[in-house]
């Protein structure tokens, strides 16, 4: 049974009467709310993934990072398909501001958590909290990418999208740099992030009330069953558009991959390279630099349109850069405690190393964000346009869902992946040949037609 009803498509206004992209107010006020709630995500969940790897004095080691990429994408199946159509029912701007609002209890639950950490090294807690935050994005997620297509041109779109995701992958650099500082000057109090955390929600609640008012695109939806998961129109939307259908999957098997990857970074980072916290944070952060310069560039590129082929050199030089970082080194290490406790490696029996070094590493995960920025910018695009306006917050929901289908699967897949090389006594380079194998299908199987955008 359909959950449609009649509805006008939700405009603000008359796109005549918008004022310029880099004038309007409100996408700055989206900006920022999306720059401040990317680094607190990324704060908060790269210091659980940290504390998630131990490395003993032996040289064994416990990855769990798997286990809390799948605590963190499990609320989003759940909540996202109501998301989606509160969206499309009360209006997005009013679900990103309450979003925000929830934003700041759930840091200060986590202030709470880590508090209850320091005390018993248990994660327990911080994993509640995780799946509390998972929760807190799935309701925002929606609104978030729903909004942008309603308040802004369409022809704006390229770049609005292609600067958002440029700054919030500034975000996510430091937000993921931060919270290895923290754990490298305050390990025994890793709290102090969740004080800082409240105060980033607080200026980010302030931004969202700078966004623009829009109409509510279905006002008479009708809260269903169907509501909850993927309503039976959004179903009929995606068998009779296959190029939409073919985004879909092809975002969602993209997720996958990029759950995976900054787990394998942390591990290369903490367990081959013996980096400390900030160090092997600092390998993430050069990743998204990559990804905002390719985010800018693909929007740059694109222009008026959705250019496909943006997105195939993405996904060839991700496989390519992928591929580098995989090759371990010829010979064999071994590990020794110096004087003050830490670990050093010298040559002799033990896990095979990676070829490229630390210094090395950093340029090729440089460039392998930048591909994958090149990759995500025409996707987006073409998912945010491609539904029609009154279906716009519940298509996108669908697409969240497969997304974080995508990234639960992840989870499972690199505990499988890391239980796999550390049986067969690989190097952990590995993992990211393994990653880079998810995007060949796509390179070679999705081959979709550019499409130009309204002005």
């Amino acid at each position: 049974m359909s959950t449609d009803s009649t509805a006008s498509p939700a405009a603000p206004s008359d796109s005549t009467t918008l004022p310029t992209l880099y004038a309007d107010s409100s996408f700055w006020g989206m900006t920022v709310t999306q720059f401040f709630g990317a680094f607190n995500d990324n704060l908060f969940k790269q210091l659980i993934l940290l504390l998630s790897i131990t490395v003993a004095v032996d040289g064994t080691s416990v990855d769990s990072q798997g286990t809390a990429t799948l605590i963190f994408s499990l609320p989003f199946l759940v909540v996202t398909g109501i998301a989606g159509y509160l969206s499309d029912r009360l209006g997005k701007r009013g679900i990103i501001v309450s979003c925000k609002v929830a934003e700041i209890a759930v840091m200060a639950l986590g202030g709470l958590a880590f508090a209850y950490y320091s005390q018993s090294e248990s994660l327990t807690l911080l994993y509640c909290v995780l799946f509390l935050m998972g929760a807190q994005s799935g309701f925002f997620g929606p609104a978030k990418y729903g909004v942008l297509p309603e308040m802004l041109r369409a022809s704006d779109l390229p770049r609005a999208n292609g600067f958002i995701l440029m700054t919030t992958f500034v975000a996510i650099i430091l937000g993921t740099v931060f919270a290895g500082i923290l754990l490298d000057y305050y390990p025994k109090r890793p709290w102090v992030g969740s004080i800082a955390c409240v105060v980033i929600a607080v200026i980010g609640t302030m931004s969202s009330l700078l966004v623009r008012k829009v109409p509510p695109a279905n006002p008479d939806l009708q809260l269903r069953p169907s509501s909850f998961a993927v309503p039976p129109d959004m179903l009929r939307m995606l068998r009779d558009d296959k190029p939409l259908l073919s985004a879909v999957g092809v975002s969602s098997l993209f997720w996958l991959l990029a759950g995976m990857f900054p787990n394998a970074i942390n591990s290369l980072g903490k367990i081959v390279f013996l980096a400390d916290d900030k160090s092997t944070s600092m390998l993430n952060g050069v990743v998204s630099i990559g990804i905002a310069l390719g985010c800018m560039l693909g929007g740059f590129i694109s222009g008026g349109r959705v250019d496909f082929r943006v997105l195939r050199v993405g996904a060839l030089g991700m496989i390519v850069c992928l591929g580098i970082m995989a090759v371990p080194a010829d010979g064999d290490i071994t590990l020794l405690q110096d004087e003050e406790g830490a670990m050093q490696r010298l040559p002799g029996i033990g896990e095979s190393s990676q070829w490229l070094g630390y210094q090395a590493s950093v340029i090729i995960l440089v460039l392998t964000g930048m591909f994958t920025g090149f990759f995500a910018v025409p996707l987006q695009v073409f998912m945010q346009t491609r539904p029609p306006d009154d279906k716009k917050g519940r298509m996108i929901a669908v697409m969240n869902q497969a997304n974080w289908v995508g990234i639960a699967i992840s989870g499972v897949l690199y505990n499988w992946f890391s239980s796999m090389i550390e049986s067969q006594q690989w190097s952990r380079s590995i993992m990211f040949a393994l990653i880079g194998s998810l995007m060949v299908p796509v390179l070679l199987l999705y081959h979709p037609k550019n499409e130009m955008l309204e002005s």
